[in-house]
């Protein structure tokens, strides 16, 4: 995804907020020269074992990762994560966008992106209500 931020926009973001699960070693420290990722971290197996402590195989990058995990300043920049990602996934369900009556990748795909289209614009106009109307129009 950071590939294709940069092939588009040319340029990386500066923090990336990861799902649990998805963050794996080889992609934070890919990504550990240009973003900061904030994910949170699998549970120990060993429930005594601290799961901010560097583990002996962990590499520099991965043990940074840890240690910033555990610092108060990650745990409130990740839960702005579910204040977000999770509000859009509620709002889409709660909407109907929960089974597809379309067949086919392609189709899906533009259902989903009218969706995030009609979902921009509604923030748009919650967010700054007289932007559209400010919008000279041509005639």
């Amino acid at each position: 995804m950071v590939e294709q931020l940069d092939e588009r926009y040319a340029r990386r973001p500066q923090e990336m907020l990861v799902d649990g699960g998805f963050a794996k070693h080889d992609d934070i420290e890919r990504l550990a020269p240009t973003t900061t990722v904030y994910a949170p971290l699998p549970k120990p197996k060993d429930a005594e074992r601290d799961p901010h402590a560097a583990l002996p195989d962990d590499s520099e990058t991965i043990a940074a990762w840890r240690r910033r995990m555990g610092t108060e300043t990650a745990k409130t920049i990740y839960k702005e994560r579910a204040a977000t990602a999770e509000c859009v996934n509620a709002l889409a369900r709660n909407r109907g966008l929960q089974r597809f009556n379309v067949c086919g990748l392609d189709k899906v795909k533009s259902v989903l992106l009218w969706y995030a289209l009609a979902h921009n614009l509604m923030r748009m106009l919650e967010l700054a209500p007289g932007l559209l109307l400010s919008v000279p129009t041509l005639t």
